[in-house]
């Protein structure tokens, strides 16, 4: 469309701007990206503006305008999460094995299989990361540009998304993790963030040939 195009049929007014883009992301199944949202709405729109003025309108709400990445949705607010426990059934849990794997990627990534092993101390089974990958969690990355060019891991949009953080920047310290219950308690500085394992219940063999434990540990 041309300028005089844009003179003869300007975009609607920012207020009904940010109503479309509220009513595409409600709409939205997962998080639209801006150039999804832009493809969306009337030539001209100014969709990034529109979002921002959204965003400020919805702070301090119930439900709340997030940046998942480089995507956009709406979500409950944070402190207000208890209020839907009761329609959520936690059945399992993520295995040790998983769980430290899982946080050596957010934390490390760009993250080769290598550098996992040497950061857990044991070697990493294959089946750990597929059911990672399968679960939409942890995604392969690019190639490093070192002999053998290994493939590196990433997180995911859809493990930002599900904790609700707008990068991996936004990831908790160790302090949090520990009140989690994601790290064993002990004083800063008296272990590596995730010490070797020797102890026999370990999920993880790393001998050839043993079949991958389930990623999920029973209640």
């Amino acid at each position: 469309m041309t300028e005089t195009d844009l003179q003869r049929f300007p975009p609607p007014p920012m207020d009904q701007q940010e109503r479309m883009v509220e009513a595409v992301l409600f709409a939205a199944a997962e998080p639209m990206s801006l150039r999804e949202i832009t493809q969306r709405l009337p030539v001209g729109c100014d969709a990034p503006e529109a979002l921002q003025a959204l965003r400020a309108r919805y702070d301090g709400r119930g439900v709340q305008l997030l940046r998942v990445g480089d995507a956009w949705a709406f979500r409950t607010a944070a402190d207000l999460g208890f209020l839907m426990q009761e329609q959520t059934v936690e059945s399992r849990r993520l295995s040790r094995a998983a769980t430290e794997t899982l946080a050596i990627i957010a934390y490390h990534q760009p993250v080769t299989r290598a550098e996992i092993e040497e950061i857990r101390g044991v070697a990493v089974n294959r089946g750990t990361l597929d059911q990672l990958i399968e679960l939409e969690w942890v995604r392969v990355g690019r190639r490093r540009q070192t002999p053998g060019r290994p493939v590196t891991f990433v997180v995911t949009e859809t493990f930002l998304d599900h904790f609700g953080l707008e990068s991996a920047r936004d990831l908790p310290g160790l302090a949090e993790l520990r009140a989690a219950g994601l790290l064993e308690s002990r004083p800063p500085g008296d272990a590596p963030l995730f010490p070797a394992h020797t102890d026999a219940d370990d999920d993880e063999t790393g001998q050839p040939g043993v079949p991958a434990e389930d990623l999920f540990e029973d209640e």
